[in-house]
C-alpha cells in the first residue's frame, strides 16, 4: 500500500507547470545525442570547417547539460548550487573557446581526431598556414 502511495505521489510531482519545460529539455538532449551519432561518419567522410565548429557546439552543449544533470543530483544548498552552476557555465565556456580556437589556429577537431590514430603525427600545418602546436602528442 505506502509503495501505490508514493508511486501516486511521484506522479502528481512530475505533472507540474514545469514539465512541460523539462519535456522539451528532455527531447532537446536526446535529439542533440542523435546529432552527434550522426556527425560522426559526416565528420568522417567530409571534414571542414562547418563540422569542426559545429562538433564545438555540439560536445560543449552536451557536456554542459550531462554536467548539469549531475549538479542537480548531488550539489544541494542554495549557495553552492549557485557557485556549481556558474563554475560549470565558466567551464563550458572555457572549452568551447578552446575548441573554436584550436579549429581557427589548428587543424581542427576532424583532422586532429583522424591524425591522433595514424602512425604518423606530421598533419601538416594547421588552417591559419603555420605549424601544427601540438608536438606534445610525439612519444
Amino acid at each position: 500500500f505506502p509503495i501505490f502511495v508514493l508511486s501516486g505521489y511521484i506522479q502528481l510531482k512530475q505533472t507540474s507547470s514545469n514539465s512541460k519545460a523539462a519535456s522539451l529539455h528532455w527531447t532537446a538532449e536526446r535529439m542533440l545525442s542523435v546529432l552527434l551519432l550522426a556527425m560522426g561518419p559526416v565528420a568522417y567522410f567530409n571534414p571542414g570547417p562547418v563540422i569542426d565548429y559545429s562538433l564545438a557546439a555540439a560536445l560543449t552543449l552536451h557536456g554542459h547539460w550531462g554536467l548539469g544533470q549531475v549538479l542537480t543530483d548531488y550539489v544541494h544548498g542554495d549557495t553552492k548550487i549557485k557557485m556549481a552552476n556558474a563554475a560549470l557555465f565558466l567551464l563550458s565556456t572555457i572549452t568551447f573557446t578552446g575548441l573554436c580556437y584550436f579549429n581557427y589556429n589548428d587543424v581542427g577537431i576532424c583532422k586532429a581526431v583522424a591524425c591522433s590514430g595514424a602512425s604518423e603525427y606530421d598533419c601538416g600545418p594547421g588552417r591559419s598556414g603555420r605549424p601544427k602546436r601540438w608536438s606534445w602528442l610525439r612519444v
